[in-house]
């Protein structure tokens, strides 16, 4: 696995050797610090003849520069001053991650000839640089020419000079508490399906009680008890038995209602006796997207001692095809008493959301839910692999996540909830069913789960474009992304910590 990089932060100083990194805002002016590590003027020379003038994204490099004791001098681009908002420095710290290859060691200095760069905006960078340098090869056993030639054997020692350094050091603890998160959801994410079946997913789970937080793991047998029949129908075809996780973080005051997050967490999904098409399937290990984001976050929030009690439930089962699973046409009693009939076992990520929403409900009565799900393909067609899909009962709810999303750029698109969407899941056998015909599918989805929350207020963000096989970009190479972690991370520090 390419080693992370080791990062710290000190004043500014003419570095001795190795790399050094600086940030050029757009107009190409280099700042003080920066023309310290340039003795040899060798960037007046190059960026004329690589046309560069600090357009976001753009690089210069010099291998080797005269005058210099360096190997190795970058200016990368920095963009217009007024636009480095908070994700701004995060996709500088990747633009930076993606500069190391080799390097052992590397001066990255954060200053701009014409705009403030503190330990905050320090801080942003390097967590930036720890998403971007993220990657999952646990599995390979070899490097040929084609795969990982530029990862290095050793990780690259990274200072980072700037103004504040004892102010980004303090500011670096909970950015990296939240990349950490993301960089933990990215690897449940990532795990092949038979590495990590429901069992080994609560066990995963259950390792965050080192920071602090209590876990609960629910069995087949308890949840049989609580009349999880939803939930598990769904697991019945399969040898391996499901888990319910609960994840507390008691970080508010005591009497403080909890806010509520639930995953689901279908390890792989088959689609059951409504099997899916072969092409593809392997994506199918990352059906436990939700419950991913919802641990990381769990993560997230107890490495940086938030201020606020958080109960996570993830909803952990296999949907596969045995002489056991559930039927087309089968009739199953949810915990809240509610009858299903299951017209296509592919829908079972609302099956299993259904009981875990009713049980954080009934049991902890939060202030809010939100749910995370890779739930339909059709959130895909309606929003693309851009946005996730947000519905909500709560205006309040909905604007605050919409929001965090625009501040974190894991945005959302409120989509649509009304009764004329509702009457498409009502059933002639049962309380309700499954699926709601080939119209709407991610409404019809979401008025299932809406179901099971009563009054309180809710979210629901399909995430089926956005936890997976979504685009790279400066902070994420990786297939899993992660996406949430950082989402709901702001929606809490926003809004919700005392």
């Amino acid at each position: 696995m390419t080693p992370m990089p080791i990062i710290s932060f000190a004043k500014f100083a003419a570095p001795k050797k190795g790399t050094a990194i600086v940030l050029v805002e757009e107009g190409g002016a280099l700042s003080e610090a920066a023309n310290t590590c340039d003795p040899g003027k060798a960037f007046s020379r190059a960026f004329p003849v690589a046309e560069f003038s600090g357009k976001s994204g753009s690089v210069v490099e010099v291998l080797a520069p005269e005058g210099s004791p360096l190997d190795r001098l970058v200016a990368i681009g920095a963009g217009k001053a007024a636009d480095l908002n908070d994700y701004g420095w995060l996709k500088l710290g990747g633009a930076v991650a993606a500069q190391l290859r080799k390097a052992g060691e590397v001066t990255v200095v954060v200053e701009l000839a014409g705009a403030a760069a503190g330990g905050a905006e320090a801080a942003k960078l390097a967590a930036g640089m720890l998403l971007r340098s993220y990657s999952f090869e646990k599995y390979k056993t070899r490097k040929d020419e084609n795969n990982g030639k530029d990862a290095p054997a050793k990780p690259a020692k990274v200072t980072i000079q700037c103004a504040d350094p004892a102010g980004a050091k303090k500011a670096f603890s909970d950015a990296q508490a939240v990349a950490d998160g993301v960089m933990l959801a990215r690897d449940l994410v990532n795990e092949p399906a038979n590495v990590l079946g429901p069992v080994e997913f609560a066990a995963r789970a259950k390792e965050l009680e080192k920071l602090g937080v209590e876990v609960e793991v629910l069995t087949e047998k308890e949840m049989k008890k609580l009349g999880m029949g939803a939930l598990l129908g769904v697991a019945q075809g399969s040898v391996r038995p499901p888990r319910l996780v609960v994840m507390r973080w008691n970080g508010g005051k005591s009497k403080d209602k909890p806010v509520a997050f639930v995953g689901k967490g279908v390890v792989f999904d088959s689609g059951g006796v409504s099997i899916k098409p072969a092409a593809g399937m392997e994506d199918m290990k990352g059906d436990m997207g939700g419950a991913a984001a919802v641990t990381g976050l769990m993560h997230s929030l107890a490495a940086r001692k938030a201020k606020v009690n958080v109960v996570g439930i993830i909803g952990c089962v296999e949907n596969m095809v045995d002489g056991n699973a559930q039927r087309p046409g089968d009739i199953v009693t949810s915990m809240s008493g509610q009858t299903i009939e299951v017209l296509n076992t592919d829908a079972e990520g609302r099956l299993v959301l259904a009981d875990a929403l009713w049980y954080c409900n009934d049991r902890f009565e939060p202030k809010f839910m939100v749910d995370l799900a890779t739930l339909t393909g059709a959130i895909m067609v309606a929003l693309g692999q851009q946005h996730a899909g947000l519905f909500s009962n709560n205006d309040e709810l909905a604007e605050r996540l919409a929001a965090a999303g625009t501040t974190t750029q894991e945005k959302l698109w409120r989509m649509p909830l009304g009764a004329e969407y509702d009457k498409l899941i009502d059933s002639k056998n049962a309380d309700m069913k499954n699926i709601g015909g080939r119209h709407g599918g991610s409404i019809t989805a979401a008025q299932f789960l809406q179901r099971f929350v009563k009054d309180t207020a809710w979210a629901h963000l399909d995430i089926a474009g956005t936890a997976m096989g979504s685009q790279a970009n400066e902070i994420n190479q990786s297939w899993g992304s992660g996406f949430g972690v950082r989402l709901l991370d702001q929606l809490v520090r926003d809004h919700y910590e005392g």
